[in-house]
C-alpha cells in the first residue's frame, strides 16, 4: 500500500537524493522511530560522500519531520505523528434512539486471551510489561512490607481510599483549572469500578444513557448488566461528539446521564478540541444533566501539554471524573479513583456496599510510588515509547495492509481505529486471526447497533519487534482474503 507522503522529485544535488533514499528506508520499515541513523563519518565512508553533504541531508530530513538531532547521540528517526493513511469516516445516524444493549460474547474471550503468552496482543488495550516500572514498583511493594505489613494486612482501608495516595492524586492536579481536596477523591478497584458506581449513583434501571459510537465495549456491558439503554451519538474520529447532534437528542430524549471519553478515546483515540470540552459541560450544566468522565489515558499525551479534562470547566459538580493507575503504572494492583463532585455522598455509599474499600496494601505501594516522584519520570519514558510505538505500528500497516485502508492518527493513547473494505467483516477477521495466534478487537462490540462491521482496533501497546511486524503482515494477508 502506499503511504500519503508526498513524492520527492529526482534531484542533481547529492544531498537531497540521499536524503530521499533515506526517507524511502523510513517509510519501507528498514529504520523504525526511535532507531539512531548511522553517522555522519559512517554514511562519509560507506557512500565516498563528503561528510557536509551527509549532514546537509539529515538536515532535510528533519525539516521534512522524519528525523530529530540529540545532543551528542546523533540523528534518530521521529515519530510520524501525521496521518499515513485517509481518515476513517462514518456516515451520521439520523434521530438515533436510545437501544437495549447486547454485547457479542467475543469481547469476554478478547480480555482471556490477555493471559495467553502466545498470542501476539493487538486486540487488548494495555501496556507490555516493558513499558511498566515494575522493577522499582517491586522494591517499593518489599519497603512499604518491611515498614509496616502486619498492620496493613490486619485492618480495612478507609471506603473514601488510602489518605496519603488521594494527597498524592490531588497534588496531580489532573489537568484541572482549580485544586481538588483529598476528601473530594474516592478510590476504586481500576477504573471500571469508579464508573460503575458513577453510573448507579446518576442513573437507574431502564434509564438512557448518551455514549459515543463507538464507544469502549466495556460501558456497553455495563449498561447491559445494569438494564439500562444507550443511546449513540455520532462521533468524529479527530473532533469527538457532533455537539449540535448532541443537543437536538437531548432535546428529543430524556437522558438521565452522558458517559463520555474525551482524552484519547477509546477506540478512536481522538483527543477533544479544549473549546469543544468547554462546550459540552456548558450544556449539560445548563441542562442539569451528569456527565461521567473517562480520562484513563489522558497522562499518555504525545505534545508537551496534558490535555484539559472535562471536569476543568465543570461550575456544578455534575462532571464525576474517573480514571485509574491501570495504563500507566500496573494493571495487576488494580488502583483508580473518581472525583463525583456533588454525587460523592452517593458514590461513597456505594462503594461501602459494592466492596467497602480497596486494596490497602497496593493503595500504600502506589502512594509512596508517586511520592518519590519516579511516577513522572515514567511517564515521560513511557510516553515516548508509545508514540514511537504507534508510529511504528501505523506505517506498517500502511505497507502491508490492502489498499482502501482508512486509520486514524491519535496524539496520544495506545490505540489505532481501522476502517478496511466494506467487503471485510471484522468479526471473521478476528476469528480467522485468532488461528494465527493473533488477537485483534472487532469494531462491531463497540456498538450496540450493529454499527462498524468493516473496523477493527488495534493496540499499540508492545515495543516494536520482527514478531509484531510478521504478525501485521500476516493480518494484512488475511484481510486480502476476506475481500475476495
Amino acid at each position: 500500500m502506499t503511504v500519503l507522503i508526498p513524492d520527492r522529485e529526482k534531484s542533481d544535488f547529492q544531498y537531497l537524493r540521499l536524503a530521499n533514499e533515506i526517507e524511502s528506508k523510513i517509510l519501507g520499515g528498514e529504520y523504525a522511530a526511535g532507531d539512531r541513523l548511522p553517522s555522519l563519518r559512517k554514511l562519509h565512508k560507506q557512500l565516498s560522500l563528503s561528510i557536509s553533504t551527509v549532514y546537509q541531508a539529515y538536515i532535510e530530513l528533519e525539516k521534512r519531520g522524519f528525523t530529530e538531532a540529540r545532543i551528542k547521540s546523533g540523528f534518530y528517526v521521529k515519530p510520524l505523528l501525521r496521518n499515513v493513511l485517509p481518515f476513517p469516516k462514518f456516515e451520521k445516524q439520523k434521530d438515533a434512539k436510545p437501544k437495549k444493549v447486547s454485547i457479542n460474547p467475543v469481547a469476554s474471550s478478547i480480555v482471556e486471551a490477555m493471559s495467553d503468552p502466545n498470542i501476539l496482543q493487538l486486540g487488548a488495550a494495555a501496556p507490555a510489561p516493558e513499558l511498566l516500572p515494575l522493577k522499582q514498583l517491586a522494591r517499593t511493594v518489599k519497603s512499604v512490607s518491611l515498614k509496616n505489613l502486619e498492620s496493613i494486612m490486619a485492618t480495612y482501608e478507609h471506603p473514601s481510599g488510602n489518605i496519603e495516595l488521594r494527597r498524592q492524586i490531588a497534588k496531580r492536579t489532573l489537568g484541572l483549572s482549580e485544586k481538588i481536596a483529598p476528601d473530594e477523591i474516592l478510590t476504586t478497584n481500576g477504573c471500571i469500578e469508579a464508573v460503575n458506581l458513577c453510573l448507579r449513583a446518576v442513573a437507574k434501571y431502564g434509564d438512557t444513557v448518551a455514549v459515543e459510537s463507538p464507544t469502549y465495549h466495556g460501558f456497553l456491558q455495563l449498561i447491559e448488566d445494569l438494564g439500562m439503554y444507550a443511546l449513540e451519538l455520532p462521533t468524529d474520529v479527530t473532533t469527538g461528539i457532533d455537539l449540535n447532534y448532541l443537543e437536538e437528542a437531548l432535546n428529543r430524549n430524556t437522558v438521565k446521564a452522558c458517559l463520555f471519553n474525551p482524552n484519547f478515546h477509546n477506540p478512536l483515540g481522538y483527543n477533544m478540541p479544549e473549546e469543544n470540552k468547554e462546550r459540552l459541560v456548558v450544556l449539560l450544566n445548563r441542562k442539569e444533566i451528569p456527565l461521567i468522565e473517562d480520562d484513563l489515558c489522558g497522562d499518555l499525551y504525545f505534545g508537551e501539554k496534558r490535555p484539559a479534562t472535562l471536569k476543568s470547566f465543570d461550575k456544578k459538580g455534575l462532571v464525576l471524573y474517573c480514571s485509574s493507575f491501570s495504563k500507566t503504572l500496573a494493571p495487576g494492583l488494580r488502583i483508580g479513583w473518581t472525583i463525583p463532585g456533588k454525587y460523592l455522598t452517593t458514590v461513597k455509599r456505594l462503594k461501602l456496599n459494592t466492596s467497602v474499600a480497596s486494596s490497602r496494601l497496593n493503595q500504600c505501594v502506589i502512594a509512596e510510588f508517586l511520592k518519590s516522584g519516579a511516577h513522572d519520570r515514567h511517564l515521560r519514558k513511557m510516553r515516548n515509547a508509545l508514540k514511537n510505538q504507534m508510529s511504528n505500528m501505523a506505517l506498517a500497516i500502511a505497507r502491508h495492509f490492502p489498499e482502501g485502508t482508512k486509520i486514524t492518527s491519535p496524539s496520544g493513547g495506545l490505540l489505532l481505529w481501522l476502517q478496511l473494505d466494506e467487503a471485510v467483516d471484522g468479526l471473521e477477521l478476528y476469528q480467522e486471526a485468532r488461528k494465527h495466534n493473533i488477537s485483534i478487537l472487532p469494531g462491531i462490540i463497540c456498538s450496540s447497533s450493529d454499527k462498524y462491521k468493516n473496523c477493527i482496533r488495534i493496540s499499540c501497546g508492545y515495543p516494536w519487534s520482527d514478531r509484531l511486524e510478521k504478525g501485521i503482515v500476516t493480518l494484512g494477508r488475511i484481510i486480502s482474503e476476506c475481500r475476495k
